[in-house]
């Protein structure tokens, strides 16, 4: 076990120490390990797994089930880009594509210099303004190209 396990073995503890006796208590320590580390790393699931008397694959099920939990941490900024029907009849599809080609990444993908994670989202309750996209939980209208080549730049630098 690695420094960096250790500790995130000691404050995924601390956390379930907080839920002992809570019925069905998974989805909230999941959130609240995922708060504190900002993912919900192996080592947390494992400990997860032992201290609820469940297998490693039903907690690894539920946080791949899940899209907001995540195993590494995200990026210093998220990018979403809108792929639901309003938006990709607006020019969506094309933002999706330029945002991963800006980027060099896929969707659910960071960086390698951990500035940006690139998220798909179906919805973001813009469809007047489509295509929207979120940057750091700021929703944005009208994304057309140069929009999203600020947003990337915004994001990158």
């Amino acid at each position: 076990m690695s420094t960096g396990d250790a500790d995130v073995q000691a404050r995924t503890a601390r956390i379930l120490s907080a839920f002992a006796g809570v019925e069905a208590p998974l989805l909230e320590i999941l959130h609240a390990v995922q708060g504190e580390l900002g993912c919900v790393p192996e080592a947390s699931q494992r400990l997860i797994a032992e201290t609820l008397n469940l297998s490693r694959a039903e907690v690894h099920g539920v946080t791949s089930f899940y899209h907001d939990f995540r195993a590494e941490p995200r990026g210093r900024h998220t990018l979403r880009i809108c792929r639901a029907e309003a938006c990709q009849s607006m020019g969506g599809e094309a933002n999706a594509r330029k945002a991963q080609e800006l980027l060099g990444i896929d969707f659910g993908e960071t960086t390698k210099d951990g500035s940006v994670t690139l998220e798909a989202v179906y919805c973001l309750g813009l469809c007047a303004c489509a295509p929207a996209a979120m940057v750091d939980g700021k929703p944005i209208g009208r994304v057309d190209s140069e929009r999203l080549d600020a947003l990337v730049a915004e994001t990158r630098a």
